[in-house]
Parts: C-alpha cells; structure tokens; sequence
C-alpha cells in the first residue's frame, strides 16, 4: 500500500508540488488512467498548456505503481494529447478549441463593440497611481499589526478611518471623528446599507434627484423605500416644498455637482434643505462622488459641514482613483453609526483590510493629494478640449453646468436627442443621453447628451472627440 500523505513511523512524506484530481474507471488502471485523462482534456477541465503531475507523485496519490501512470502518460504523449519537455514536466498539448456556434438573431449584426467610449462614471483608469501605490502597499503591510488580518471592526481599520476624518475635514469641510465612520465597498454598498437602516426606523419614502442613477433608485426601493422625485429646474433640486410633502424621511442629494445635469446646489436651497432636515429630523444623504474636481474656482465645501447630525456624508475611492479599489465610506450623524456597522457586520460585507491600510498609507503619505491635483490638471485640460472643439466644429451645441468633475452636458436642439445617440452607434462611439438618468416620474423637458471625457486613453482621446463632433447637429 502506498502512503501518499502520511509514512507509518509518523514522518510526513514528501510533497512533489502539483495537484490533480482524476477518478479511475474500470477497464484496468491503465486504460482507465488515459480515458480520465483525455476525458479531462476534452471538456476543458485541463487546459492546454497546463502541467500534470509527476508520475512519481500521480502514482503515489492513486496508490497505484509509478510505471503505470508512465506508461499512460507516454501513450498520451505519442497520441497528441500531451507533450513532455525535459525539465518542463509533462504537460496538455496546445490544441486549437474548437468554436462554438453563436445563437443567431436578426439583431446579432446591429451589435458592434463601439471604437470609442464616452460614457460617463469612469476616472481614467490608465492614470491609476500603480508606483506610489504599490510603495504605500508595501509599508502598509510592514507596518501591519497581526490583529489587522483577522474579521475586525464592521466599521474599517482604525488607521484608514483616522486618516479619512483628518483629510475630509481639511479638503472637504466635513465634521469627522473616527468613530462615526463606516467604511463600505463602494457607494452603493453604503447605500444598501442605509436603506435597510432607514427601513428599520419607519422611514417610507427617501426623495430623489429628478435626474440621478436608476441602480441608486433601485437599491432604495429594494429596501422597502419609496423614492419619489423631487421637484427640479435648471439650477438643480427644488428644496423649498420639502416641508409640504409628508411622508419624506430622507432625501439622497449630490449637491457639490450634480449627476449627471452638472449643477451645484445654490446657497439658499443648501439652507432649505438643511432647515427641512432640523425641523423634521430628517437626513440628508449627501452622494460626495467627485467633489474633489472643480476646475473654475475653489470646490464647494460638503453639505454635511452645514449640520453633521442630519447629514450622512458618502465618499468614495472610485473616481479619484479608481471604482475596482472598492472603497468608499460614510460618515454618519452619531444617533446612526452604531446602526449601520452592526448592518454592515450582519451582512458581512467588508473591503480588505491590506486595501484599507494602504489607502490610509497613501493618503497619510500625501500621494493621494498629489494625484488629485494632478488628474485635476488633467481633466480640467480634456474638459477644455472639449469646448473648444464644440465651438469650432458644433457651435449650435452649448455646454452646460459648472466646469467641474469627469462629465459635461452638451445640450441639443428639442427632438435630437435619440438620433445623435443612434448616429454615435454607427460611427462606434457609446454615448449616452440625459433621458437615460430621468426618474420615471419626472416628465421629458430637454435634450442633452452626458459625456465623459475622463476615461478615453490619450491615444483615443481625438478619435473620441473627432467621433463626437461628427454625429453632432
């Protein structure tokens, strides 16, 4: 009997460095050996290229006599289905796969994969900081205590969220204290959050933006919440009838730059909806996505700096950085925190605590300062390419909101709307129009086009561009 995991005498045997599960049939060892084997080819469960064990260790974790599995594998050398290099082992041959058929359709042609992108809700990803944060990652994990690998706080590392409380409050007036903040996977991991938060205290109905993210609507309303749309003009949310309109426990607002018309809040109905909040209790859920970019001016302080215990503030990794980091946090009104980590820890939801450690290393280390200013540089130079090109070449079409974030809304003459989007399709450009982000109750008014000019790469940028100002009336 072979002892492949263990020698009698108690001395652990020795391990030879590759795993391979294969089930013997009938037949003789052999036989039944080659027919596993090139069953496990045929259905991709071994892939060309990989690499099969020894025979020494196949043998030994089948119990069976090493010449065996030499002799098998040698057969299926000689038949093509696995190839033998000395010092590379014994591997599966390259085969060609063979193709499967695509379902046909009478829409199947009209699908092309678009040359150029200009959707909006992506950073420019090839900008991703990968030196500077690849440093910041290697001196966070040295500096790591052995604690931190363990489940930890439901509300993120400590480091990260004292770090976040200093730096929201120098760059974005926001009132921060460690132990009021949540970190989350992302913005709308944190909404989630919230809504089951929300839910549980009886809240019915959270008011929303006119014109916003329908995943955002669709997460409330999974909640059990209501999401009427609030009353809206060309200077952004209408606040002064919040007070009339009963039932509202909470409204979900970007104020700083509105997503996607690309307004900001005005003073007063920043006041309104604050006072709303004090006179009902209720909250203020402020989306912060990309207040950090303001190309004309200072960017305007977070709302939440207004009244810290009726705003949850929202923030995120995902457009100063980049959306795969998975990092975005809450900091929320004392009454709530408790609340939303022990949600946070029923639905054993976390980011990683090596992804949070280097974000609190890199923004402790002032790189992440450096790289907003710099993408700042960068966005607010594509922004400018874009409106000059629109003044040369599309003259009719008007840019509109304030030159700020990763977006501009270009708006178009009434009725042109779907057959711009239609003509970018032709020319391979993805675009998408300001009809696509309306509530469902909230009538047609305008025709726009939202364009995100952060994401192209520089070398697709004019090609983007030029595609653009083509299919423009």
């Amino acid at each position: 009997m072979v002892e492949s995991w263990a020698t009698s005498s108690g001395t652990p045997a020795k391990v030879f460095g590759v795993d391979l599960h294969v089930e013997v049939g009938a037949g003789g060892l052999r036989a039944g050996l080659m027919d596993a084997l090139r069953e496990a080819v045929r259905n991709g469960r071994l892939a060309p290229g990989a690499r099969l064990p020894s025979s020494r260790s196949l043998a030994a974790d089948l119990g069976v006599a090493r010449n065996t599995v030499a002799d098998a594998y040698a057969e299926l050398v000689a038949e093509g289905w696995l190839t033998a290099r000395q010092g590379s082992g014994t591997r599966v041959a390259q085969r060609t796969a063979p193709r499967r058929p695509q379902p046909a359709g009478p829409r199947q042609s009209a699908r092309r994969t678009p040359a150029y992108s200009l959707i909006a809700g992506s950073p420019d990803l090839a900008s991703f900081p990968r030196a500077e944060w690849l440093k910041a990652s290697r001196r966070a994990l040295t500096a790591a205590p052995h604690e931190a690998f363990g489940y930890g706080d439901p509300r993120g590392r400590i480091e990260l969220r004292t770090v976040l409380a200093d730096y929201l409050a120098r760059a974005r007036g926001v009132h921060a204290d460690p132990e009021r903040i949540v970190v989350c996977a992302g913005f709308v991991h944190g909404l989630m959050l919230l809504g089951r938060v929300l839910r549980a205290r009886r809240v019915r109905e959270v008011g929303v933006e006119s014109y916003g993210l329908d995943v955002h609507r669709d997460l409330l309303t999974q909640a059990g919440l209501r999401t009427p749309p609030l009353p809206f003009d060309e200077h952004g949310t209408l606040t002064a009838g919040l007070g009339a309109a009963k039932g509202l426990g909470a409204v979900l607002l970007t104020p700083a730059h509105q997503f996607p018309v690309g307004v900001a809040l005005p003073p007063d109905r920043r006041a309104e909806v604050v006072d709303w909040a004090r006179a009902t209790d209720g909250l203020i859920l402020e989306d912060d996505y990309d207040g950090e970019f303001r190309y004309d001016r200072q960017p305007v302080g977070a709302l939440q700096g207004l009244d810290p215990d009726h705003v949850v503030y929202l923030g995120t990794a995902s457009k100063s950085l980049a959306p795969g980091l998975r990092l975005a946090w809450m900091v929320l009104p004392e009454r709530l925190a408790g609340e939303v980590a022990e949600e946070k820890g029923n639905v054993d939801w976390s980011c990683g605590a090596l992804e949070q450690l280097t974000l609190a290393e890199f923004i402790s280390s002032g790189a992440y300062d450096r790289h907003v200013r710099g993408m700042r540089l960068r966005y607010r130079r594509r922004r400018d390419q874009l409106v000059a090109a629109l003044a040369e070449r599309a003259p009719e079409v008007r840019v509109s909101g304030i030159a700020a974030g990763l977006h501009a809304v270009l708006e178009l003459p009434p009725g042109t709307e779907r057959a711009v989007i239609q003509a970018a399709a032709w020319q391979g450009l993805a675009l998408q129009g300001l009809s696509a982000f309306r509530h469902p109750g909230t009538p047609p008014a305008r025709d726009a086009l939202v364009v995100g000019y952060a994401a192209p790469t520089d070398s697709g940028w004019a090609g983007a561009l030029d595609a653009l100002c083509r299919v423009l009336p």
